[in-house]
């Protein structure tokens, strides 16, 4: 009887450490809350060097179900099309969230292409040089009957841009072990093309002018902070 009751209480107090410990290692500091309200419309130029938005076409627009998930995720969704004076297009979709802790993790486009019947044909991590940095992307080729997808997209976490999956956890644990909240933001830049290497050099152009044109605080934002 005496044994059982000791087991008893020490099974009480390992709980009540646990749920402790638990409640002390939970973030509760949302860094969103601590910088400047972030606004898609305004941050990414209507035109800059040789683009202006083509309102025509619109980039890939999801179900209504995946728009009610990506609503819990992301506060700001910003969707265009650019063109050149060459008739060249370029897609843009930019998703901001002020809470990516674990259980509000950016959606990957991956999921999002594969709901809309694309198959996800090829996928490589790589890295794109911009003139601030080499910048951690995800390559992805998409296609759907006659429509052949390069895409580039990128994850930022915080101040920094990392790759979805393992590198994205562990940002997140960073910023979870000082009691902060990261907010966070998935960049999509693609093209209708059959000619894969042709799509990613135009892509490439298409980033690199546009961070060339924005400011200093809106490209930290967008593509984060580069260790010197």
């Amino acid at each position: 009887m005496r044994k059982s009751l000791v087991i008893s209480i020490t099974m009480g107090v390992l709980m009540v450490s646990s749920g402790a410990l638990t409640m002390a290692l939970t973030p509760t500091i949302k860094i969103a809350d601590q910088q400047e309200e972030i606004n898609l419309e305004v941050m990414i130029p209507e035109t800059f060097e040789d683009w202006k938005i083509d309102k025509s076409i619109l980039p890939l627009q999801v179900d209504a179900e995946t728009q009610a998930n990506l609503d819990k995720i992301y506060n700001q969704t910003l969707a265009r099309t650019y063109v050149n004076s060459l008739g060249e297009h370029i897609m843009l979709s930019v998703a901001y969230g002020g809470d990516q802790s674990d259980n509000l993790a950016v959606h990957k486009p991956e999921v999002c292409y594969y709901v809309q019947g694309f198959e996800i044909v090829k996928t490589l991590s790589d890295e794109l040089l911009t003139q601030y940095g080499k910048l951690p992307i995800k390559r992805l080729l998409a296609v759907k009957g006659n429509r052949n997808e390069p895409i580039i997209y990128w994850v930022t976490i915080g101040n920094k841009a990392v790759l979805p999956g393992f590198d994205q956890k562990l940002q997140q644990l960073r910023y979870g072990l000082t009691g902060s909240v990261p907010d966070g933001m998935l960049v999509r830049i693609s093209s209708i093309s059959r000619d894969e290497d042709s799509a990613y050099r135009l892509q490439t152009t298409f980033i690199q002018n546009l961070l060339s044109i924005i400011g200093t605080r809106e490209r930290i934002r967008l593509i984060g902070a580069f260790e010197t």
